[in-house]
């Protein structure tokens, strides 16, 4: 039985004399990861921030469960370049956790980095330790705005993947943004299309099919890249870097890694 941890109903939202947001509803259960997803301007950021309590609507209700535990993953970090600062530094100014610091880093692939400067990681690397310090609070519900924002198509697959295992270890809620329905049409179990009001919503199949969201995105996504099995004579780390391959650094096999 899925247990609802929030539930909007019928949100709108205007400013400046414009609807950003009309009539737009949202079910957000344990265990479950629900994509949103919509054109530039089409108000997920709006939505999102509704659920986050972060602005005020002006029709509709939030009902959360008591002391909702929430983890969220901006788009982006901007950070001085002049800022001395390591990763664990930088996961210890988000207060008190709730899980050891230790443990969210080997649930995150990131334990070798702990002593590393934020300026110095590549782009997947920051989006996982950015996941890293939304988990700390051990959260029932993740919001994760464009995860893989500044990340190489070769990296999201992986970073998808990782969001799967532990919505599954930790049995908690996904409320995902993206723009790429193909990447995570494997793991995701509902999809909500959004411009400006719900234009469709249900199984990614179903969705993709939907007339309402082929009049936004055109013919439906290539297949799913979230999930993948191919067999070779090279090995990848933790990163998806090559290592023990004869032929050197050049992967030439059908598939995505990081």
């Amino acid at each position: 039985m899925n247990t609802a941890l929030l539930e909007a109903r019928n949100i709108s939202v205007r400013r400046g004399g414009r609807d950003i947001l009309q009539n737009a509803s949202l079910t957000l259960n344990a265990g479950k990861i629900v994509t949103l997803i919509g054109p530039n301007g089409a108000g997920k950021t709006t939505l999102v921030r509704s659920v986050l309590g972060l602005i005020k609507v002006d029709a509709g209700e939030i009902e959360r469960i008591p002391d909702l535990r929430i983890g969220y993953m901006p788009q982006k970090l901007h950070l001085d370049s002049s800022l001395p600062l390591t990763v664990t530094r930088f996961l210890a100014l988000g207060g008190k956790p709730r899980l050891a610091l230790d443990d969210v880093l080997a649930m995150t692939g990131i334990e070798k980095l702990a002593n590393a400067s934020m300026q110095s990681l590549s782009g997947g690397e920051t989006q996982r330790v950015l996941l890293a310090r939304a988990l700390l609070r051990d959260p029932q519900l993740l919001v994760l705005d464009e995860p893989v924002q500044g990340v190489d198509v070769t990296g999201q697959t992986r970073l998808y993947a990782l969001i799967n295992d532990i919505r599954k270890q930790r049995n908690c809620a996904v409320l995902l943004v993206s723009h790429d329905l193909h990447l995570v049409m494997a793991t995701t179990d509902t999809v909500v299309c959004l411009n400006q009001h719900i234009c469709c919503h249900g199984h990614p199949e179903t969705v993709t099919n939907d007339p309402a969201y082929l009049a936004l995105f055109g013919s439906s996504p290539k297949p799913a890249m979230a999930i993948y099995t191919h067999h070779h004579d090279h090995h990848h780390d933790n990163h998806g870097n090559i290592i023990g391959t004869p032929h050197g650094d050049n992967c030439a096999c059908d598939h995505d890694h990081a």
